[in-house]
């Protein structure tokens, strides 16, 4: 697939892979509504039933296109590329069986896992949060880097996105899709005036009548503001955010928001489920929910992302006339 879908999407969006949250009728609703839906492998259980969402999302996708005659945006899957998770090598083999057009990767930039996405045509993106992650996967091939900055739900990184942005633009002339605290049209379009290609967007599509979030999920994400979400390692083992009001229903209070130590949710549980037992019961979003009140369908966000992007571009056009 060629990287320059992004002139065929209704508006510069990745609806980005929200662990636990993301499902096919979340990916297929983001897709026949123009912007890249994508959800992480590791969503579904076992390597079979995330082939099956696969083949799910794809007939639905090509079933759009037949009936409408309209094209629908790619879709991607987000694999962790770690060595804690087991199930990298079976996930991409699905990934090259049906030839998933976009895979996303973290915690792990490899050149072979690159070469193999482009062996049947496929686009490499790979989140990063520092100059020196980006540096590797310049070096590993890959056509796009997510700059994680401050504020974006999950793992998120602690820059500004300016300086990170320029950062990495010094070594980096791929794509550039940028994360963090974008929840409306207008900061799509700051995405792409501070230099991004494509604004990738999490904390928003959690409130979507199609995501897999539980309604006291959604529920606490109108009732936070910037100022509920927590950075902290206490949960995981890495720094992410949460939202405060789910970290203290566990008992993980202010003072155990710098521990570095992640729960113990028992010796049974292999990383892979203990991770998502973890998010599972601790509610994680970026500091974005400041402005999100309403649970929309994807298409009424869409559609509203797309009025805002428009006016604040036409605003930009006023200020090129006004100062050039």
């Amino acid at each position: 697939m060629n990287n320059n879908f992004i002139n065929e999407l209704s508006l510069p969006v990745v609806a980005a892979p929200l662990f636990l949250i993301s499902c096919p009728e979340l990916v297929i609703e983001c897709c026949k509504n123009g912007i890249v839906g994508t959800f992480p492998a590791l969503n579904q259980r076992t390597s079979e039933g995330f082939e099956q969402w696969v083949i799910d999302i794809k007939e639905a996708l090509r079933k759009f296109e037949n009936e409408t005659g309209k094209k629908a945006a790619p879709f991607g899957v987000n694999l962790i590329v770690h060595p804690t998770n087991i199930r990298v090598k079976a996930d991409l083999d699905i990934c090259v069986k049906h030839k998933v057009p976009i895979v996303i990767t973290s915690l792990g930039a490899i050149a072979d896992l690159v070469n193999v996405v482009h062996s049947y045509g496929g686009i490499v993106y790979h989140d990063i949060i520092k100059r020196r992650h980006a540096e590797k996967a310049a070096e590993a091939g890959v056509d796009g880097l997510i700059l994680v900055a401050a504020g974006a739900g999950g793992h998120a990184g602690t820059l500004h996105p300016i300086p990170l942005i320029n950062e990495v633009k010094k070594i980096f002339k791929k794509r550039i899709l940028l994360s963090g605290c974008i929840s409306n049209g207008n900061d799509v379009a700051s995405a792409l005036q501070m230099g991004a290609d494509l604004a990738y967007m999490g904390t928003r599509f959690i409130n979507t009548k199609e995501s897999a979030a539980s309604e006291d999920y959604k529920k606490m994400i109108m009732e936070s503001s910037a100022e509920d979400i927590v950075y902290t390692a206490a949960v995981s083992g890495v720094h992410a955010n949460f939202i405060r009001a789910s970290l203290e229903s566990v008992g993980i209070t202010e003072d155990r928001w710098k521990d570095t130590k992640k729960i113990d949710f028992g010796k049974e549980l292999n990383p892979a489920e203990a991770e998502a037992k973890a998010w599972k019961t601790i509610w994680s979003a970026g500091q974005g929910v400041n402005i999100i009140d309403n649970i929309p369908s994807v298409s009424e966000i869409v559609k509203e992302l797309k009025a805002e992007f428009l006016k604040s571009i036409k605003r930009q056009k006023q200020l090129l006339e006004k100062y050039q």
